[in-house]
């Protein structure tokens, strides 16, 4: 294998957060039609079955704003398919709305989904990779979190967050065998677009001009398919 080989994904295992829409939920696919073994977690379990059904996903349904009940699905997933070779943190929350009016329960949301989360879930899985001495996490981040946007106030400090998370993580990890990589990818068309319907607003991008979940699970894929021994740290992906 040269050193710019990808590597098959076939009998691999992965978990994928917030697998129920968007960013996560074409991640899972995209890792699933590679041939890896998907374990989808996601609050919603009508779209987790949804996924299951079409793709072979494996549900886990779990609210990463319950400790308890996270900790738990990851346990039993480890229990039912072993620990996962690729772990990657898709789950967040959006909003847009001015550091003079939002609020305390937003600015608290933000960061208990965007960065507790991920957090709960590489301390739950990695002391079991390390032990392994293999592995690769995958914290999906945003352009919010290295440029500052007006609006962005509670989703900019939770994505800076994540990236402070993440540069720890490296250091903690390097030479163990483990890799991780911050996929940091502009203002992408999702479902969290929809109560601000941005193209109706002159301060938003036009959906038409954003990236496209699968351009994120595309880039999610060239991550998780180096050889090992390479590793990428960061990625930024931005419409051409």
């Amino acid at each position: 294998m040269t050193a710019n080989a990808a590597t098959s994904l076939v009998g691999r295992r992965a978990l994928v957060t917030g697998a129920s829409r968007g960013i996560g939920r074409a991640v899972a696919v995209a890792l699933a039609s590679e041939g890896a073994s998907v374990v989808g977690l996601a609050r919603s379990a009508d779209a987790l079955a949804e996924l299951s059904e079409e793709h072979g996903v494996t549900a886990a349904v779990a609210d990463l704003n319950d400790d308890v009940d996270t900790w738990a699905v990851l346990d039993r997933a480890v229990e039912a398919g072993g620990v996962p070779d690729i772990v990657v943190n898709a789950a967040g929350v959006f909003g847009v709305r001015p550091c003079a009016t939002e609020t305390v329960r937003s600015f608290d949301e933000h960061l208990r989904i965007n960065v507790r989360g991920p957090f709960l879930v590489v301390r739950s899985l990695l002391p079991a990779m390390l032990e392994r001495g293999s592995g690769v996490v995958v914290n999906v981040g945003s352009v919010a979190g290295r440029r500052a946007f007006a609006g962005n106030g509670s989703y900019s400090a939770s994505k800076f967050a994540l990236r402070g998370l993440h540069e720890v993580l490296l250091e903690e990890i390097r030479g163990s065998g483990v890799r991780a990589s911050l996929v940091e990818p502009a203002a992408t068309d999702t479902g969290l677009w929809d109560p601000l319907n941005p193209d109706a607003d002159p301060n938003l991008p036009d959906r038409a001009d954003m990236l496209d979940p699968q351009d994120v699970a595309d880039a999610v894929l060239f991550v998780v398919t180096r050889p090992p021994g390479v590793a990428i740290p960061l990625l930024q992906v931005e419409r051409g």
